[in-house]
Order: structure tokens, then sequence, then C-alpha cells
């Protein structure tokens, strides 16, 4: 087992105190947005070994890529090949961030092939798919928690749009209500996206002006507009449910459903990929043809999932991934150690009190890696997170 050493990521979008706060240090004045936690070739964690040397420092992936089968099992290497299958993040949100979508599995093999055979280089701006995996993902709130996840009925959204009393918004109305669910997302989309800039950004400030004077339902699109005075992606925002998550409550976001993180500080775990491809919301690039053919055009209710519990005192969030699990133990003061073992890797992150694990003592946002087959015992008071691969 080993202490994580872990890099926080400070993209403009993140809060300046949610990631600070946790840790019990004084902000930087800098955006914190993600703390990542694994084996990530863009910021892996590092760890310290006992070597013939005495101890030296490396990143994980070096230890990963010397020893796959024992830091992994056999069983992970058979299914994701040498590397570790899930990246696990603190993230917090202080402004949106783009409204996304991830492809499935097949859609980024087929557009990564597409794009290594035309020499799209990798870093390029306009490059789409960054490698040949899909990324579903899990954010478990540990704060109050805000976002949006799925298309909302096309009649809800169409409400929505016409109680701003904006003149340019009827066509979009109108769609909405006149057609089948399917080419009626589809083409309000298509159409939002491929609008004049100029016109659309007028819209969508007249948009944001009725929004904010309406208030209630309509604030958070007034706030999003905030962030991104002009940008379509507020329009592209309005198509889509608007969730609000209690700490412990958590969304799956799976392949083709777009979504989006307004504000709060949670547990993110994804499938180790960098595939995006943005709806709005963002000055980077949008493809639009190849977003229109991987999101899943239809009204989905977000599904807020609740821990499962065991008779053992874990706590399951139960999601059709195969490269994650995540659960929570919550362990009280003088209760027998919790054992954990799995014959997968896992990461272990304390989001609360003080967690003892093997010879550790982890306190807010501090974690460790624990190779697979290594059986470690933790004891509280806290709360502590389980990463590991699905069985």
């Amino acid at each position: 087992m080993d202490r994580l050493s872990n890099t926080v990521r400070p993209y403009a979008w993140g809060s300046t105190t949610a990631i600070p706060a946790l840790l019990g240090i004084a902000p930087t004045g800098e955006p914190q947005a993600e703390m990542w936690m694994g084996a990530h070739p863009g910021a892996p964690s590092r760890i310290t070994r006992t070597t013939a040397s005495g101890e030296t420092e490396l990143a994980l992936t070096e230890a990963i890529d010397t020893d796959p089968e024992g830091e992994l099992g056999a069983q992970t290497v058979a299914r994701f090949g040498p590397r570790l299958p899930f990246l696990l993040k603190l993230l917090a949100a202080g402004a949106p961030l783009s409204v996304q979508v991830h492809p499935n599995l097949e859609q980024a093999g087929e557009g990564y092939a597409d794009e290594e055979a035309r020499g799209v280089p990798i870093d390029a701006p306009h490059r789409t798919y960054k490698d040949a995996n899909h990324k579903p993902e899990l954010i478990c709130a540990l704060t109050p928690f805000d976002g949006l996840c799925g298309f909302r009925r096309p009649t809800e959204a169409a409400d929505a749009m016409e109680a701003l009393g904006v003149d340019s918004l009827k066509p979009y109305v109108d769609l909405l209500r006149a057609h089948p669910e399917e080419a009626a997302l589809r083409e309000v989309l298509t159409a939002i996206l491929g609008a004049e800039p100029a016109e659309m950004a007028e819209t969508v400030a007249e948009a944001a002006a009725a929004a904010e004077r309406l208030g209630g339902a309509h604030a958070p699109y007034a706030r999003i507009a905030h962030h991104f005075p002009g940008d379509p992606g507020v329009l592209a925002a309005m198509l889509l449910n608007y969730v609000q998550l209690q700490p412990g409550e958590a969304l799956f976001l799976g392949a083709g459903v777009p979504h989006a993180y307004l504000d709060g500080l949670g547990v993110e775990i994804m499938a180790n990929s960098d595939n995006v491809l943005r709806c709005g919301l963002t000055p980077k690039h949008i493809d639009v043809p190849e977003l229109l053919r991987i999101v899943r055009f239809e009204a989905t209710e977000p599904g807020v999932l609740r821990p499962e519990a065991a008779p053992s005192g874990e706590e399951l969030y139960e999601t059709p991934a195969d490269e994650f699990a995540l659960s929570r133990y919550t362990l009280a003061s003088g209760a027998a150690p919790t054992e954990l073992t799995a014959a997968t890797p896992q990461i272990l992150l304390c989001t609360a009190g003080s967690v003892t694990v093997g010879e550790l003592t982890l306190v807010p946002g501090e974690s460790a890696y624990v190779p697979a087959d290594e059986t470690v015992e933790a004891t509280g008071p806290g709360t502590l997170f389980r990463a590991t691969v699905a069985a």
C-alpha cells in the first residue's frame, strides 16, 4: 500500500475554495478544479517505494509498467490490458463546465482510427478523439451539487423557452412541439449550434435577461449565461434536465448523454479516457457532425443514485460500468476494523474525519493506493471512498 501524492488541475471553471477547504489549507486565489488520483499519463499520482538503493519516488504509471500483473492483478490485465482502467478525482466546480457528451466504445474506436488515418495531430485543437476508449463516469456529491443531465421532454423545454418571451426563440419552441421527440431534439440542437453567431449572441442575451427577471426555474440559465454571455450552449442547456444533488447522492453519465456540472464539490470516477465532445459553454472546438452522430436524442429522467448498503458496511453505487466501482464506508470510532481486499487494485480516499488504513493515517483529501490482492484494514472515525475495478 502506498500513500498517493496527487496533482490539482487549475482549470478556469474550478472553485478557488472548495478543495483547499477539504484539505484544511489556505486558498491561493487560483482555481483548483480537479485533484487526480490514479495513473492517467497526463498527471499520474506519485508514490514512494523502497528499492535496493533506498526510498525512491516514482509515478504510479512507472510502478504499473514495471509489474502490471503484480500491481493490477491478472484479472484486470486480461480485461483491460496493462493499465489502471479508471481515474478517481475530487472535482470542485465554481463555474459551469462545458455541455459535453462521451462516445460509446465502438464510436470511440471508429473515431480514433479515422483521425489517426487522416493524420490529425493528437494535440490539434480540432482533434476529437484522443484515444480509442469510452468514458462512462459517476459524480458523487460531497456538498450540494448542481448539474445538467440528459434531455428533458421537448414540451417541457418548449414551455421554458416560451416563458422567456423572446421572439427569436419561437422557431425552436415550434420545432419542439411539432415533431416526434427524437426529431424535435435533434433539429433544435442542430439549429442552435448552426445559427449565425451574431444573431445567436443577441438571442442568448435577450434570453438571459428574461431568465434573470423570471428567476425560479429559470435562474440556473441566467447564472450559466453570466459565465458564458452569447454562447449557444446557454440554449442547449435549456434542453437538459436541471439536477440538484445532496451530499451522498450521485449521477451516472453513460455514452451519448449530454451533461454539464455547474457548481459544487464531488468525488468523480471515470474510465481512463480523454474523449469529450462539447456542445456549448466553451471556447473550444465543437465538432457538430460528430456530436450529432453520438448524442442519444431521447428524453430521460436524471436517475439520481443513492448507495446500496451491504452487511459489511460498504455502500455501493451501482452502475453498468466495467472499468470502475465506487463505494463508501462510514467508519465509527471504536468499531471493529473493516477489511478491504480485492483481486483488483484499489484507491482509498478520505473525505471526512481521520481514517487509519494499514499503517497510514488519512485525513480529508488524502488517498492511498492498494495493489491487487493486498488486504488492508480501515478504522475511523471518518468517511472513506473506495474505488476499484468492477467485478
